[in-house]
Order: structure tokens, then C-alpha cells, then sequence
């Protein structure tokens, strides 16, 4: 009988969690898998059972780690020990960089044998480049989502980093035109820290544009963990909001929304990949605000990234100006070719997002995993 391949996986927030789940159930399509880790709902529907809340790893800013360092410290501790014991075929850990790096540390330090590759590339790209050799010593290597990233990181003396794409190019189908009228969707974030800041300004854009010609109401998706805790809040606000969660509804929102307003993460990829209009935004800390200046920042929001060109608005705060971001999403939602360049440049990332780039093309990531499998 094969033996299984053993693997450990770990994903601190949602959009690693999907990312993840997306990797265990192609493993699962094309060999015996054995897995144990950390993740939340899309790993657990595939049948792990979590070690502990995913959510306590999602944290973003000085501000909201420095609370939570010592509890993230533990759990570090907690999972290297675990990795170490289980003795895995390979550790695949997704995203949560700076967490994962600490366990990564961890685990050569006590295990150089075990093979540790990283799941989504760090923004090295974005801030201290030098970060990037860094990393070789922890990862074997380095799974990135994003097409630009493996000549990057080979520049910058980083592991040895592969283009994998991205679930959401298969999830999230493209619009070839934005209707005329429909919902607007906000998108404040799932971490603490970014619903503490993103929400109340959210709730100030939606009272500004309850009125524009092209809104019939605004939707707000949100992970099934925070429904409760988000239509509470919301419910405060000026003007009636729909709160949803699911698959479903959320492909139901990004194939009729007019356009969005969203903070600069992930979810920038799944608007552009489903063709929604978008204007990002992000309410910084002050580490935050000192690491962008510091760094000189390009481009914060990731369809701007990938194409290095200033695609879709960013209204980067320190402080949050309602009047800013609407002054910005009125311009997008007044100016249909404003809308339709943004299309055309959606295009093109759906293009670099399947196929990767010249010289860099895409590779399965489950070939890279069983690189590390020896049945016997």
C-alpha cells in the first residue's frame, strides 16, 4: 500500500485559508494525504481539524500586534513544536509572513532536515527589498501568487521562488461590462484592526453616495465568523446595508455590482479578476504609515502591482477622509471610460494571472509539493 503524503499546512487569515485549500484539494485529486495544521472554514470543510482559531493569527500594524505579541510568540512556539514532532514530508506555510517566518526559524533551528516552503511570497517587492535574502536560510522555497514576483525575488537573492497562480483565476469569472445601475460593495477588511478603522469610514461613504443615480444600495461581504459582529455596527450606520456571507452571494454581488470601494489587499486581485470598477483605500497605523514613506511605496493595492502602472485609485490614509475616497469613487462612478480602463487593465492581469510572465510561467503547484514526496 503507498504510503501517504504527510503534510502540514498552515493559514492564518481568509484569503490564506482559500489559498490552502485550493493546494490540499489538488493534493487530495492526485495522492494519499495525510495533513494537520492550522486553517479556518476552507480547510476545514476539506477535513482538518484546526489546532487553534486561525483568526488569532489575523493581525495587520504594530498597533494591533504589539497587544497580541506575547499570546503570537506562543503560538509560534506551539506550531514549530508540532511540526518538529509530526516530522511532515513538507510544511507549507501560507501567508501570516511575519508569523511564519518566526515558526520557520523555529523549525530549522531544531529540524533543518524538514523541508519549510512558504505559500505567497512576502511584499518584498513593496517595502525592504533586503528582507528577501533573509528568507533563504527558513524556506526550501517559495510559492508566489503573483507573476512579477519570482524575477524579483531571484534579483533580490531570495530562495528560489515558482509562479503558482492563483484559485481566485478559476473561482471569479470576468464581466466583459459594468451595468449601468447596481450595489455598490464594500470591502473594510476581516482583520481587527482594519474593521476598527475601515468600518466607521465605510459607513460615511455609503451616507455620501446613498443618493448617486448609478447606486441601488450597498453590500458588504464578510467571513460567516464576523456576520454577527458587522451587522451589529452596521446596523448604526445612516443607511441600510446587506451584509452577506457565503460563495454564492458573493458572486452574486461582484457580477452586479456598479463598482467598489475596498481596502488594498487580496481582494483588489478577486475585484480585477471579476471585473468590478474599484477604488482602493487603506487607514494606515502610524508603523504602517512610517514603513510606506520609509520605502517609498509605489503601489499599495495589487492590481497597480502587477501591471507597475497607477490602474486603480489609492486613497492611502493616516488618518480617515470620507471626503477623499467619495471624491474618488464619484469620479470612477460619473466617468464610464474611467470604468472601462480600469476593464481593459483587468484583462491583462487575467492574462499575466494565467500564464505568468515571459520567461516565468506558471507551474502546478502540486508538482512542486510531491518534489518532497517518496512513497514507498
Amino acid at each position: 500500500m503507498t504510503s501517504p503524503l504527510r503534510l502540514f499546512i498552515l493559514a492564518g487569515e481568509p484569503s490564506g485559508d482559500r489559498i490552502a485549500a485550493d493546494l490540499v484539494s489538488r493534493l487530495q485529486a492526485r495522492v494519499p494525504l495525510e495533513f494537520a495544521g492550522v486553517g479556518g472554514e476552507a480547510l476545514s470543510a476539506l477535513g482538518l481539524k484546526s489546532f487553534f482559531d486561525m483568526n488569532e493569527l489575523s493581525v495587520m500594524g504594530w498597533a494591533d500586534v504589539l497587544p497580541r505579541l506575547p499570546k503570537l510568540l506562543w503560538r509560534s512556539r506551539q506550531v514549530a513544536r508540532a511540526i518538529v514532532k509530526a516530522r511532515p514530508d513538507v510544511a507549507v506555510l501560507v501567508d501570516s509572513q511575519v508569523f511564519n517566518a518566526i515558526v520557520a526559524k523555529q523549525v530549522h533551528r531544531l529540524a533543518p532536515e524538514i523541508p519549510v516552503v512558504l505559500c505567497v511570497a512576502p511584499a518584498v517587492w513593496a517595502w525592504k527589498p533586503e528582507r528577501a535574502k533573509s528568507l533563504s536560510p527558513k524556506f526550501r522555497e517559495i510559492l508566489s501568487v503573483l507573476p512579477f514576483e519570482p524575477a524579483f525575488m531571484r534579483a533580490a537573492g531570495g530562495p528560489d521562488t515558482n509562479y503558482i497562480g492563483h484559485p481566485a483565476t478559476s473561482v471569479f469569472k470576468q464581466r466583459s461590462e459594468v451595468p449601468k445601475s447596481g450595489p455598490l460593495m464594500l470591502l473594510p477588511g476581516s482583520r481587527e484592526g482594519e474593521l476598527r478603522r475601515h468600518l466607521p469610514l465605510m459607513a460615511e461613504v455609503a451616507k455620501r453616495l446613498a443618493d448617486h443615480p448609478r447606486v441601488t444600495g450597498f453590500v458588504l461581504p464578510t467571513p460567516s465568523r464576523l456576520k454577527a459582529r458587522v451587522e451589529r455596527e452596521t446596523s448604526q450606520w445612516p443607511v441600510a446595508v446587506e451584509v452577506i456571507t457565503g460563495d454564492e452571494r458573493r458572486a452574486a454581488a461582484l457580477d452586479s455590482a456598479v463598482a467598489a470601494v475596498a481596502v488594498t489587499g487580496t481582494v483588489t486581485l478577486e475585484l480585477a479578476l471579476s471585473g468590478v470598477p474599484m477604488v482602493t483605500t487603506y487607514v494606515a497605523d502610524k508603523g504602517q504609515a512610517k514603513r510606506w514613506v520609509k520605502y517609498k511605496v509605489k503601489y499599495a493595492s495589487l492590481p497597480n502591482a502587477i501591471l507597475d502602472q497607477p490602474l486603480v485609485p489609492e486613497v492611502l490614509q493616516l488618518e480617515a477622509d470620507p471626503a477623499a475616497l467619495v471624491a474618488q469613487i464619484t469620479q470612477l462612478l460619473d466617468e464610464p471610460a474611467s470604468s472601462q480602463a480600469q476593464l481593459h487593465g483587468f484583462a491583462r492581469i487575467r492574462t499575466l494571472m494565467e500564464h505568468g510572465e515571459e520567461g516565468e510561467p506558471r507551474v502546478d503547484p502540486v508538482e512542486r509539493i510531491l518534489r518532497y514526496y517518496n512513497p514507498e
